[in-house]
């Protein structure tokens, strides 16, 4: 397959990987830093060449219904926010992963709370990995660390959303959706055909009447246990998520002594800060989660268990260290670094926190 070589902003990549790999409609609200998400899809018109729908919807509540709307005819639909937007999506949510409906949805997260600042920052973990809305549902998290994967990740998202019927988020920052870089681009592929969709996606309501079937697409069920096995159905299919798709990298872990345990933006800053130690005789490495949702448990249980110690490095006041104490127990000591309300940590100050939990 012809692919092409493009210099291009993070939140660019994302709305040219949508227009490229068949998405079928983009619905969102603009909001610093992800507003050239929308943005670029207008100025591409790609309704115009692959027939795929660009709309800017009057909130970020709008938004996420019409993705749900859209995600129940089994199109490959998606939207894009920043933080405050993405709390108000929460709801929405909620419905798509109770009614067991693909769809991708990207955050560029900023600095908060409340509204903040538009600075980037990470602080959106526990919303986007633990489920921000009501009920007990995941969003399968994707955590890309450069422009590269702000575009692949749009395809893969996808793939895991109708693999899993669950909805799933591509958790940036405004680093990675600010900064520009080189991207390799696919080739245009087709968006699915009618026929295509009402084959492989039974539960969707395409309104063929040729069918026979009158489809309901809900998340609402009044009787408890049926409600309960629902939800074992929507269980699950996470555990099997945890199984196959948990996906991490190992950086410099084979003589490590320490491990830095970052994702997104932190986990770049991290490859300068184990050259700037390993400089100085300190032997660390790097597991970067790329997804967060599931977490990558096994391999940090595996990695971590054989350091003296961890420093969870997240632009933010703690969150992802959870899950890293949770996957190493009490076997080996794990400390927080962090930096946040937008202020980006330097590679310096990372090493000098790391030298303070080997004292």
């Amino acid at each position: 397959m012809a692919k092409e070589l493009k210099l291009m902003k993070g939140n660019q990549a994302i709305a040219e990987a949508a227009i490229r790999c068949g998405c079928d409609g983009y619905f969102g609200y603009p909001i610093t830093p992800q507003s050239e998400v929308l943005e670029h899809l207008m100025a591409e018109r790609p309704y115009l060449t692959t027939g795929m729908v660009v709309l800017q919807a009057e909130s970020e509540l709008a938004s996420i219904n019409m993705v749900y709307a859209g995600a129940s005819t089994g199109k490959r639909v998606m939207t894009s926010s920043s933080s405050p937007g993405f709390s108000l999506m929460q709801e929405g949510l909620s419905y798509i992963a109770g009614a067991e409906l693909p769809a991708l949805c990207v955050n560029v997260v900023r600095g908060g709370p409340g509204l903040g600042t538009i600075q980037p920052s990470q602080s959106d973990y526990f919303q986007t990995t633990k489920g921000g809305g009501h009920g007990d549902y995941r969003l399968i998290t994707l955590a890309p660390a450069s422009v590269q994967e702000m575009y692949d990740f749009v395809e893969l998202g996808f793939d895991l959303a109708f693999k899993y019927r669950n909805p799933v988020a591509i958790l940036s920052d405004g680093v990675i959706g600010q900064v520009m870089e080189k991207v390799m681009v696919d080739d245009y592929k087709p968006r699915w055909t009618d026929e295509y969709i009402e084959k492989t996606c039974p539960w969707a309501a395409t309104g063929h009447r040729s069918t026979g079937k009158h489809r309901i697409v809900t998340s609402l069920e009044l009787e408890a246990l049926k409600q309960e096995a629902i939800n074992d159905r929507i269980q699950a299919k996470y555990r099997k998520c945890e199984e196959e798709d948990a996906r991490y990298e190992a950086i410099q872990c084979d003589d490590a002594e320490y491990l830095f345990v970052a994702y997104g933006s932190a986990a770049r800053i991290c490859m300068k800060s184990i050259e700037l130690a390993r400089a100085e005789g300190i032997k660390v490495g790097l597991v970067r989660p790329i997804t967060l949702w599931p977490f990558p448990t096994k391999a940090v249980a595996e990695i971590g268990g054989r350091m003296k110690k961890i420093l969870s490095v997240e632009m933010n006041a703690g969150q992802m260290i959870e899950d890293v104490k949770l996957a190493v127990g009490c076997n080996v000591p794990v400390e927080h670094f962090g930096r946040y309300g937008g202020v980006i940590p330097t590679p310096v100050e990372i090493v000098e926190a790391l030298k303070n939990i080997i004292k």
